[in-house]
């Protein structure tokens, strides 16, 4: 037996899993709340010893960690065109691991200052220009940057031959050139900037959370925990060197204040009669819904479903859902206790599901042209998918995840937004996605050998 040890400082859980790497097994899962207010290792500890309780004590040969303590990467950015170097911006950002707190387009404003230090990111994404195209934007924002009161780094991602003018504007801050996030019109190039931005998470955002005290008992913290999902997603539909994975797919992860939807797929248009509108979307993409969750962002629900939604979905009257909502929003920690809450949570994770997906997922209009009937596709076209792996507590911890999970399927009723058509469901029942993409780091066989044995699936939907 070889003994792992997967920690994820979560916001709210500190989370534990036990894998045995020769086997390829899982040993066993905990959790306990989350410390970062005294000590991050008080958590820790009372996951471990929970765990001991169920598989014994053992001797690690390795403890990796990700976190997402105390709210996660906080990001904001900025670019010139909004459809262009600012998406190209967001791209990158949500592709590292961030949670967006904002994201500006154009020059900034003096206003637009007093936000950004209203916000006090974590790191700033200063982007904007093609490399050798236009400059005067990314130059006034970096100068604007510079009078920000907050302290945070800034990565310089945007025309290169700005670079370091921008970096002399910002002289006092830390600041990090790396390659532009679009060098020439329409082509992506975030890796680098993903990078960077993960190598300040590492460096210096541990710190400034305090998981700096923990660095004794791991063996290290590698990545924010939205990383850890993301490798753990793209190790399973692609596989590795010795090892197959299932094929595409679109990850669903929801939560207490967010719904984050990965999709591994190509997602570019076939058909000849099909034009492609927009900057391309990467092969693998994460979005953010941070106004959609089950408890901290649960008016969110509310607002995008409309409560007569919620209400046809629970069977309980618009006001007794309302009223069930409101108790929920002030009692964040409740889990369903009788049967109304279960058909509230019910209607709730299905409609967070629902409303995340359409988001992340393309459109599809029709057009007339001279040659006569064509179509635009913006964004991602996922109706090809056949894999949907869902996890969160209120998809786990229920007996009807496949009526849940099929609501990111497509609908009629939406007949532009390009859903999977039909999906096989696969649940993350153990808890063990982003332990998954922790281990993915090191030895990647050994984790998807684990996905595929402890994904439990859950029928197939059309």
């Amino acid at each position: 037996m070889r003994p792992i040890l997967l920690i994820d400082f979560g916001s709210t859980y500190t989370k534990v899993t036990a894998v045995d790497a020769d086997a390829a097994e899982l040993l066993g899962t905990a959790s306990a709340f989350t410390t970062i207010h005294t000590d991050i290792n008080d958590g820790l500890e009372h996951a471990v010893a929970q765990l001991e309780q169920k598989i014994g004590k053992l001797d690690y040969t390795a403890r990796y960690a990700c976190s997402s303590a105390a709210g996660g990467l906080r990001m904001v950015t900025s670019g010139l065109v909004p459809e262009l170097t600012a998406e190209a911006a967001r791209q990158a950002s949500l592709g590292a691991g961030a949670k967006i707190a904002k994201v500006y387009s154009f020059e900034l404003t003096e206003d637009d200052i007093e936000d950004i230090d209203a916000i006090k990111p974590d790191i700033f994404l200063l982007v904007g220009g093609t490399d050798g195209g236009n400059s005067e934007c990314i130059l006034h924002n970096a100068q604007m940057l510079a009078g920000c009161k907050s302290d945070f780094p800034v990565v310089i991602a945007g025309n290169r031959t700005a670079a370091r003018q921008c970096a002399r504007y910002l002289e006092g801050r830390e600041t990090l050139i790396c390659e532009n996030v679009m060098p020439k019109f329409g082509v992506l190039n975030i890796e680098p900037a993903q990078k960077q931005i993960r190598q300040i998470f590492l460096r210096r955002i541990i710190q400034a959370k305090g998981l700096s005290k923990a660095t004794a008992l791991v063996s290290g913290i590698l990545m924010p925990t939205p990383s850890a999902m993301m490798h753990a997603m793209q190790l399973l539909a692609e596989g590795c060197k010795d090892e197959k994975g299932i094929g595409d797919l679109v990850g669903v992860d929801v939560g207490g204040a967010t719904t984050d939807i990965y999709s591994i797929a190509d997602g570019m248009p076939h058909d000849t009669n099909t034009v492609y509108k927009g900057l391309p979307e990467p092969y693998v993409k994460r979005t953010v819904e941070g106004d959609i969750g089950m408890r901290y962002s649960i008016h969110g629900i509310v607002e995008a479903a409309g409560i007569s939604r919620v209400a046809q979905l629970s069977g309980l009257s618009e006001a007794r859902a309302l009223e069930l909502v409101n108790y929920l929003s002030e009692h964040t920690d409740v889990v369903p206790q009788d049967a109304e809450q279960e058909a509230l949570d019910f209607a709730l994770a299905s409609l967070a599901i629902e409303t995340a997906v359409i988001r992340h997922a393309g459109t599809m209009e029709e057009a007339y042209t001279m040659m006569g009937l064509a179509y635009v596709q913006t964004g991602k076209d996922l109706r090809d998918v056949r894999q949907i792996v869902v996890t969160g507590g209120s998809l786990i911890h229920t007996k009807r995840t496949g009526d849940i999970a099929a609501h990111a399927l497509y609908n009629p009723a939406r007949p532009v937004s390009l859903r999977p058509k039909e999906a096989k469901i696969w649940v993350d029942r153990s808890y063990i996605l982003a332990a998954m993409g922790l281990l993915a780091e090191y030895e990647p066989q050994t984790a998807l050998r684990i996905m595929k044995k402890e994904l439990k699936e859950d029928g197939y939907s059309k």
